[in-house]
């Protein structure tokens, strides 16, 4: 018997957009090199080396955000633990808006996602650094 899924992938962006805010491309452009501003790329880092990233930007994959995030996790990232705003962003923003649904739940705060995601960002012509692979 097939899967009956209640609440597909529409149903949940949409639920996550109506509850987190959005950060438009140029409001993300003038802050992206802010020190009170840490941008998080949740992209897969095959992802981040084919296309670079927002200058700066902090890697963490989609699949380790909330053990990243909980200091009581054995997997906790200092950078989650700073009076900073974070600002999520995937290619087109739909991990980042379920992301910043979740870390908005867990209590980080202030947290947005990036409007339209890496893509737009870099249709805007925004800055973008490379990856270096490592040999």
């Amino acid at each position: 018997m097939a899967q009956i899924i209640k609440h597909g992938i529409k149903d949940l962006l949409d639920k996550a957009n109506a509850e987190v805010k959005k950060l438009s491309i140029p409001d993300a452009g003038a802050v992206f090199d802010k020190d009170d501003y840490v941008f998080v790329d949740l992209r897969d880092i095959r992802e981040i080396q084919r296309s670079g990233k927002i200058p700066g930007a902090f890697s963490c994959p989609r699949g380790m955000l909330e053990f990243w995030i909980d200091p009581q996790s054995p997997y906790h990232k200092d950078i989650f633990n700073q009076d900073k705003t974070y600002v999520f962003y995937c290619a087109s923003a739909w991990r980042s808006a379920l992301s910043t649904q979740t870390a908005q739940n867990m209590g980080l705060s202030p947290v947005f996602h990036l409007d339209g995601g890496f893509n737009a960002w870099s249709e805007a012509g925004l800055p973008i650094e490379e990856h270096s692979r490592k040999p």
